[in-house]
């Protein structure tokens, strides 16, 4: 039982750190700038 509870733990640490590297790993501080969000809204709304 206490095997599958490990390999269970695991699983989920192994999860998260796949999904942490592929939202933060190649940002500056981990999140976009304000600006550059306003620039890919005006963006998108151009193309429409």
């Amino acid at each position: 039982m206490g095997l599958i509870l490990l390999e269970a733990l695991l699983a989920l640490v192994l999860l998260v750190l796949i999904v942490w590297w592929t939202m933060f790993s190649g940002r500056d501080k981990g999140e976009l700038k304000p600006d550059d969000k306003e620039e890919r809204t005006n963006k998108s709304s151009n193309k429409e």
